[in-house]
């Protein structure tokens, strides 16, 4: 009986482990072992800069996703994107790595880290922007870069965005790319408001007022991750990311006032 008993547990552990040794043979990015909520940017190539944005949410790590919107038009850098810092081996030769300046999105999968903006909130983990409260370190010389701080945390003469000051800030989300120490792949990366798409940003990712809203109440209640890709690239992520291809909800487009109703309610 006691090995009956002995066996049975060892099948209930195994069991168990099942989603997570599927998800380990595909090498996914870790960030997607916790996500629940996705942000799928998508530019036709590396060098493009209009993009489409769709969100896909699944009820666990181990569940499939299902599609939360339609593409929506945004913008990404002015010269593109370039694989992030701990992407850069899946690039190809002669294929853009990030750094510091270059005007080009972050490419890769990365967790959304926080909510920010000029107004208050009472979203969970919510950055309110203060003048001289919040620099984004963009100097590869601070043992700060890719962090938000005081101005007087990191030093009067450290390089940074002051984000109370810039207008696309006034409302966004932080995504959480930052490079390694002193590797110069390019800091202080986020999606924010845009209200027109005829050019590139800086490095950001930018949306309408009113998409940008409805993706900080979407990603500020679950485990939230943002993929950055382009069309000639993702089947390098080994089947990590949803299929571009997945239906809306029983094929309805619904509005964006209704679908942020159900991420209040889903929340």
């Amino acid at each position: 009986m006691r090995r009956i008993a002995c066996a049975t547990i060892l099948i209930a552990v195994f069991a168990a482990l099942l989603p997570v040794r599927e998800a380990e043979a595909k090498y996914c990015p870790r960030v997607l072992y916790r996500a629940t909520r996705l942000v799928v940017v998508t530019v036709p190539n590396m060098q493009a800069t209009g993009a489409s944005v769709r969100t896909f949410e699944r009820k666990s790590p181990a569940a499939p996703w299902e599609t939360r919107s339609d593409p929506e038009p945004a913008v990404v850098g002015g010269n593109g994107i370039a694989w992030g810092d701990i992407y850069e081996s899946l690039a190809k030769k002669g294929e853009p790595l990030k750094r510091e300046g270059d005007q080009r999105a972050p490419a890769g999968i990365y967790r959304i880290s926080a909510t920010s903006g000029a107004e208050p909130s009472k979203l969970p983990g919510y950055l309110p922007l203060v003048p001289t409260k919040q620099l984004c370190v963009a100097d590869t010389n601070s043992r700060y870069e890719g962090k938000t701080v005081p101005q007087s945390f990191a030093g009067e003469n450290t390089n940074g965005e002051n984000m109370a000051k810039f207008s696309p800030y006034r409302r966004g989300l932080v995504i959480d790319a930052a490079p390694r120490l002193k590797a110069q792949g390019g800091a202080c990366i986020f999606l924010d408001v845009r209200g027109h798409f005829d050019a590139g940003t800086d490095a950001r990712i930018a949306l309408p007022k009113e998409w940008v809203d409805y993706l900080q109440e979407w990603a500020a209640h679950r485990f939230a991750a943002i993929a950055i890709v382009s069309e000639d690239t993702v089947d390098r992520y080994k089947g990590c990311l949803p299929p571009s291809d997945t239906a809306t909800d029983n094929g309805v487009s619904v509005p964006l006032p209704v679908r942020k109703s159900a991420a209040k309610q889903a929340s």
